[in-house]
Parts: structure tokens; C-alpha cells; sequence
């Protein structure tokens, strides 16, 4: 096996290279202008302690959007001349975000140091669309503000950086293991670094399987007075969608949308909601013209999904119902949870729907800033088990990032639990008070005595009743250019010290009300 150089190649400053709550995100052409991948990602090796980079194991995989292509090889290359000993990417590119965490956190027990993901999470993908990356740290989670900050102080300062000659070349359409000879940065020696091309929905499912009842989701989803669907968006939540729905509960392929990851996601707005997931909002009756047929159960994820949707026969949950609701059910309905929550927290803007559940259930809630981030925190020193925010991500702590497809199966253990299809291990009471009614009081003891399908809509509506509902009003401004905004931010910052006393003290000039 012959040796494989690197460059140290001369660069100019980009400004802008700032990181957001969850990475750098730019025009697709943004990125496509020489050196600014590199930067980024030099910044980032820059950033961190060269003494733990040495000889790690990285993750580097993305939502598949455009641009993925060219920047998955530029970065194991990079990785390379950096020092990092191995690099995991799955195949054909593909890990969701949440899938990333889990494989840093769990793989081999944890081996990975960190990871680059290669999205923009909810933003549309193609040639003239958005691109974005973002490095997460050895706990799984995005990186905190001293790392994202110390990656900006780097962009605004780098002169070079160091890159794999192109004989490092990775074919990741295929699993598997190829090993180089590299030199690296700073030595005159060569050696060895490993890019393995893994199954991309394994180490997740192996995890959703020590959360949920499997069995228990297979038989809900073979009732015959069931039915649902799922929208991948033309996102990453595709390949696992159809792993977990189609072969682990074997569910009709015909009940899956928009299931083929495309780089431009088929020309969809991956975000979803009432106003981008047309296909499952049509679908699920609440269109302008509602289908023959609609099924009982319908949810959506996002590009990279982490986020969710969550829908019923023409019924909508909004995000920060059904992260209350998944609270209230987590202790009878998912197994992860058998032993109840150590805490649950929302965000600043998310509804108090949350907190009324921590009350009643005698829990701990958290409030945060905006940025899963925070969430990770929490989780991290045991005080958090459950988090949500408005933005239609929910999740647990058994990642650190939000997670659509968990989401997604809390709810469909929910509906199992409510409608008796819970396995021996995690209970069935509503059927046993069923049957004893049919055997005590009707007297037909052969014969299981027919029960009306639990809904989304009434397991919300009963929520409702216990707990209270709250309102509140959500505005998206999307393509807002960054100084603009910034100036209206600060222009608000200066104003809150007058509306203070009208305002809640964490939510700037909004105001929750419950009944």
C-alpha cells in the first residue's frame, strides 16, 4: 500500500462564517465558492484539542441534500491530513441527525469523538437551495457556544489549510472498509486511517428497540380498524421509515409518502407543517378537498428528520400539545420510560402546555433558549428526560438531538396503549377493564366484545380536559436577510426594558394564556 500526501493549501477569509443554533447554513453557491467548505472545516480541526483529534474516529454523513457529494470527500480528506485515525459515513451518504448522535454516542461504545452533519435541517435542498453543516460533540449534541464561537474566531483568521492528496478517494455508495497509508500535518511519517461506509438505519433501530414495544407497534399497525401514513418528504427519514415500518412491523409500502431521499427533495419545502407538507395535510382530510378514504394516523419529518408533524383524521396536534401529551403518556405507554421522568423542559417559546403535566405529575420543567443545545445540558446532568419546542421538534434523552421518527413512534405507542395492543411487558389495562365489563357484566366470556378505535382527536381533547388548553401564535419569516433581522432583534432588545412589566418574564412581547 503506497502513501498518500496532503497539501497545505493557501486561503482567504470569508465573513459570515458564523455559526446559528445548529450550524453554518448558506446558499448552496455560497458554499460552491473555493476554499469556504475548507475554512469551515479547518476552523472547526482548529478548534479542537489537537491531542483528542489525533487518531479519533469522526462521523460524517447529512440528509443527502445537494452539495453532499462534493463535500463528504472534501472532508474525510481533510480529516485525514488532520490527524483524525478513522472516519464512519453511511451509506450513500445518509445518517438523519438523530441517527448521527446515536451512532457517536453508542458505536462501539461510544468510540467516535464527534461528528460533521451535512444539512440545513428543514431548508430546501437543490442547486440554487441551502446547504448547511454543523459539528457535535462526543455527547452527540451540537456544539456548545464556546466550540461554535472559537470556529468563528477561526474563520475570521485562517491563512491555510491541510488536505489529503485526491488519491483519498472514498466510494461510499457501498458498506465497507478501506484502510490508507496517509501523512499528516506537522510529521514526515505515514499512517493508517480507515473510512468505513456503515448501514446507515442500524445503530438507530437497534436503539428505538430498547425504547418502544415493537410488538406492540406491529399490532396496532395490523388492526384492521387502523390505518395511517407517513411522509418522508423526499428527506433521510425514508430509508428508515421503510426499515421500520415495512419490515420490522411490516406495514403496506403503499402506506409511505415521498419515501426516496432526492438531493432537491423532489422540489418540496422539507418542513413539516400545515402549510409545506401538502401531500399528508391533503392526504389526512385537512385540504380543501378531503380523500374517499383517510387514514387514522398520519405524521411527517423534516429533511434531516429531526423534526415532526404529527396529525389525526382531520386533526391537527400542534407541537407543543404533543410534546405535553407524549409526557403525560411516557410512563404507561413507552417502556423506555417505565420507571417515570427525571425532568422534561421546552423552550422559550413553546407553550406552558408542558408545565401544566410537570405539575399535575409532580415533575421538574425547564425552560430554555431556542437551540437543542440547551436541552443537551439538562439532559447531560440527569435532569431532563423529555424536552419539545414550538418548532415541531420532541425528543428524549436518548440522544441529543430532537427526533422525528421518535416522536412519531411515541405517538403510535400511545395509540397502542390507549387501544389494547400493549405487550404483557408494558400493560394492557384498557383491555382488561374491557374484558372484565364483557365477562361480569355482559356475560359473553368467548367472545372479545368490539371496542371503538381511541383517536388522535380524542386522546387530545381528553388532554384537554384534564390539564387545560393553551394558545399561542407562531409567525414564520423565512429568507429575511441576516443584517435585517439582526436589526430588528436589536431594535427589540432596546425596547424590552419598557414592555417588561407587561411581559412574562421569559417571552418577549407574547403572552400565553390557559383554560
Amino acid at each position: 500500500m503506497s502513501g498518500i500526501g496532503y497539501k497545505v493549501v493557501e486561503t482567504q477569509i470569508y465573513d459570515g462564517q458564523k455559526p446559528g443554533t445548529s450550524g453554518l447554513r448558506k446558499k448552496v453557491t455560497v458554499f460552491q465558492q473555493k476554499h469556504y467548505l475548507e475554512n469551515f472545516v479547518q476552523a472547526t480541526f482548529n478548534a479542537l484539542p489537537a491531542d483528542n483529534l489525533k487518531g479519533s474516529t469522526l462521523v460524517v454523513s447529512g440528509d443527502g441534500r445537494y452539495f453532499s457529494e462534493t463535500a463528504i470527500p472534501v472532508i474525510c480528506r481533510m480529516a485525514a491530513a488532520n490527524g483524525v485515525g478513522k472516519i464512519w459515513v453511511g451509506k450513500d451518504g445518509l445518517l438523519s441527525t438523530p441517527a448521527v448522535s446515536a451512532v457517536i454516542r453508542n458505536r462501539h461504545g461510544g468510540e467516535a469523538y464527534g461528528g460533521f452533519i451535512l444539512t440545513a435541517s428543514h431548508n430546501p435542498g437543490g442547486p440554487d437551495q441551502d446547504f448547511g453543516i454543523k459539528y457535535n460533540t462526543e455527547n452527540g449534541g451540537p456544539a456548545l457556544e464556546k466550540l461554535t464561537n472559537a470556529i468563528h474566531d477561526g474563520t475570521t483568521k485562517i491563512k491555510k489549510y491541510f488536505i489529503a492528496d485526491e488519491d483519498l478517494s472514498v466510494d461510499y455508495r457501498k458498506t465497507g472498509t478501506t484502510q490508507y497509508l496517509v501523512q499528516t500535518h506537522g510529521s514526515t511519517k505515514f499512517r493508517p486511517f480507515t473510512v468505513q461506509v456503515i448501514d446507515p438505519v442500524e445503530d438507530y433501530l437497534k436503539l428505538l428497540h430498547t425504547i418502544f414495544d415493537f410488538d406492540a407497534l406491529k399490532a396496532l399497525l395490523h388492526k384492521p380498524d387502523f390505518t395511517f401514513t407517513f411522509d418522508a418528504m423526499h428527506g433521510v427519514a425514508g430509508p428508515y421509515a421503510k426499515r421500520i415500518f415495512v419490515q420490522e412491523f411490516g406495514a403496506s409500502e403503499s402506506s409511505l409518502q415521498n419515501c426516496d431521499p432526492k438531493p432537491d427533495f423532489g422540489g418540496i419545502h422539507p418542513d413539516p407543517n400545515l402549510t409545506y407538507a401538502h401531500d399528508l395535510v391533503n392526504r389526512m382530510g385537512l385540504g380543501d378537498h378531503a380523500p374517499t378514504t383517510i387514514p387514522d394516523f398520519g405524521a411527517a419529518c423534516d429533511g434531516d428528520a429531526d423534526r415532526n408533524m404529527i396529525l389525526g383524521h382531520k386533526f391537527f396536534v400542534t407541537p407543543s400539545d404533543s410534546v405535553a401529551i407524549i409526557a403525560a403518556y411516557a410512563q404507561d405507554a413507552i417502556p423506555y420510560f417505565k420507571n417515570g421522568l427525571s425532568g422534561i423542559a421546552r423552550s422559550m417559546p413553546t407553550s406552558a402546555a408542558l408545565d401544566s403535566v410537570a405539575k399535575a405529575k409532580g415533575l421538574n420543567c425547564y425552560e430554555t433558549p431556542t437551540g437543542w443545545k440547551f436541552f443537551g445540558n439538562l439532559m447531560d446532568t440527569g435532569k431532563c428526560a423529555l424536552c419539545g419546542e414550538e418548532s415541531f421538534g420532541t425528543g428524549s434523552d436518548h440522544v441529543r438531538e430532537k427526533d422525528g421518527l421518535w416522536a412519531v413512534l411515541a405517538w403510535l405507542s400511545i395509540l397502542a396503549y390507549r387501544n389494547n395492543t400493549m405487550s404483557k411487558h408494558t400493560g394492557s389495562m384498557i383491555g382488561d377493564m374491557a374484558q372484565a365489563l364483557q365477562q361480569t357484566v355482559l356475560g359473553q366470556p368467548k367472545q372479545q366484545m368490539p371496542l371503538q378505535l381511541v383517536t388522535v382527536e380524542q386522546i387530545v381533547k381528553e388532554h384537554w380536559a384534564k390539564y387545560g388548553r393553551n394558545y399561542y401564535t407562531r409567525y414564520d419569516y423565512e429568507g429575511v436577510e441576516s443584517d435585517k433581522a439582526d436589526a430588528v432583534m436589536k431594535h427589540l432588545i432596546s425596547k424590552q426594558v419598557r414592555c417588561r412589566e407587561y411581559v412574562h418574564a421569559h417571552i418577549l412581547c407574547m403572552h400565553i394564556y390557559t383554560v
